[in-house]
């Protein structure tokens, strides 16, 4: 639920900054682009922090070199991260995080299945965080 939040928090306060003036968060479409930035960033950190254990476990076992998975999609989420806000990459980020957010689906399906969690904390359940997963897919896309 984190990255949700951070979404959520982090798009009212640069709305906010483009309805005090700030010009280049006027609108809704580059609030968008920065949320979305801040939550890949923020997701992206756990790949390497204390909760990398927990997102190598959740990888499907049948994948192989969980931890190099681990990584690789962390690295992903930072070049998403950056090149959703460049204005010559922002589309192609955009469909290239889609792509990330369906292919890590299966991970986030085990890790509600097995009742896995992340940090010490439950992992959401597999509807709650299917939705989540729609939220996400939609945000990247319209922020591209």
């Amino acid at each position: 639920m984190v990255p949700f939040y951070a979404l959520v928090a982090s798009f009212l306060l640069f709305k906010l900054l483009g309805l005090i003036g700030v010009i280049h968060f006027e609108g809704w479409h580059a609030p968008l682009q920065g949320a979305v930035a801040v939550m890949l960033l923020l997701t992206a950190s756990a790949h390497w922090g204390k909760r990398r254990p927990d997102l190598i476990r959740m990888v499907p076992p049948a994948m192989p070199r969980p931890d190099w998975i681990v990584t690789a999609t962390g690295l992903l989420e930072i070049a998403g991260a950056v090149g959703i806000l460049i204005p010559a990459t922002s589309m192609a980020a955009s469909v290239g995080l889609a792509i990330l957010l369906v292919a890590m689906f299966p991970a986030n399906v085990r890790a509600a299945r097995e009742k896995l969690t992340i940090g010490g904390q439950p992992v959401p359940k597999l509807l709650p965080r299917t939705v989540l997963q729609l939220v996400f897919l939609a945000a990247v896309l319209l922020a591209g």
